[in-house]
């Protein structure tokens, strides 16, 4: 006579690291509970549902105020790979909320996560760079990363890292340079910039020129740009075929221009001609970036001189009406300028 048995085993299908979280209102204190756990698999069970729950910004604040935090940093430091590869999922997803971007200051995450950035695993390393380019969509998120001195480590990644990862260190970057260039400039940031400025890569392309051009707002930042070479690059740039790429070499023009070296390096590199064709841009910021470009290539005689044929165009621009008039108010002022120092008489 058959008898039915039940398997103490698992089923094949089922992942032993994966739980569900059936604890309620317990479910985070318990979690941080298992978090401090001496079992390895306990440890990646927690941190497998932390994933899940951090999504939501509510329990971010009640893991915030319980500990967790804490929790998290120490296990930033595990000797088990898939232990710090969780930690980091879990913290990235947190930065990818503003309280989660305050929970990161306020528990110094940033400098625990720093340690990581040569990790082996580039699983690891991955989820870092998102949680650091999550964090600066805020001030005080790119200052953080600065005054821990962090700038000169993602310099110095953006050139051995994959291309995936260069794109959220670019991502970082600009926003930190934003708000001071001070490290990047003295960590040959410029020369770096300007190799990716040929990258086949569209999207590292136009990140490092919108880099440069937050570079460049220092007049440091204007005399490295000229005394790397890197000017002609830009202006190269402005032929590109992507219009991302074409607006933000216009943007870090138009800020390198701005010192004398850089408006006759410019000239001489013939940014007259693509700088006019962006005019026509579909893009409302490429033609502003180059309408300011163009001013200030104005500024010197041989670009005022260059351009006095091409005053009915900024005087059409005067006039042009767009969907935002935020958008209009600035295009025809910048119009507006160009044509004043483009018919100045010394």
């Amino acid at each position: 006579m058959a008898h039915s048995q039940n398997s103490m085993e698992l089923p094949i299908n089922i992942n032993a690291t994966q739980i569900t979280t059936a604890y309620g209102h317990r479910a985070l204190p318990k979690l941080k509970e298992e978090l401090q756990s001496e079992d390895l698999q306990t440890r990646q069970k927690a941190l497998m549902a932390l994933c899940d729950l951090m999504h939501d910004p509510e329990c971010i604040y009640k893991a915030m105020n319980i500990g967790c935090m804490e929790n998290l940093k120490a296990l930033l430091k595990d000797s088990n790979s898939v232990v710090r590869i969780k930690t980091t999922e879990v913290l990235y997803i947190t930065a990818s909320h503003s309280v989660g971007r305050y929970a990161f200051l306020e528990h110094d995450i940033v400098l625990a996560l720093s340690f990581l950035l040569n990790d082996p695993s580039p699983v690891c390393r991955g989820n870092l760079y998102k949680a650091y380019m999550q964090l600066v969509q805020v001030p005080r998120g790119a200052q953080e990363i600065i005054s821990k001195g962090l700038i000169s480590s993602l310099v110095w990644k953006l050139q051995v890292e994959v291309e995936e990862f260069q794109e959220f260190i670019l991502d970082t970057l600009v926003l930190c340079l934003q708000e001071d260039a001070t490290e990047a400039l003295g960590s040959n940031v410029v020369l770096v910039l300007k190799q990716k400025l040929l990258s086949t890569n569209q999207n590292i392309r136009s990140k490092a020129a919108r880099a440069l051009l937050n570079v460049s707002m220092s007049r440091e930042g204007k005399k490295q740009v000229c005394h790397f070479d890197v000017i002609p690059v830009l202006v190269h740039l402005l032929k590109d075929p992507v219009e991302h790429v074409k607006s933000n070499a216009a943007g870090a023009l138009m800020f390198a221009t701005v010192i004398t070296e850089g408006k006759y390096a410019a000239l001489e590199a013939q940014a007259i001609s693509p700088l006019l064709e962006l005019l026509h841009s579909p893009m409302a910021v490429a033609r502003l970036n180059a309408t300011k470009a163009l001013t200030m290539l104005a500024e010197a005689p041989e670009g005022r001189k260059a351009l006095q044929a091409h005053v009915p165009t900024f005087r059409v621009m005067e006039l042009e009406t767009y969907e935002k008039p935020q958008v209009a108010e600035a295009l025809q002022q910048a119009a507006r300028i160009a044509v004043s120092v483009i018919e100045f008489k010394p």
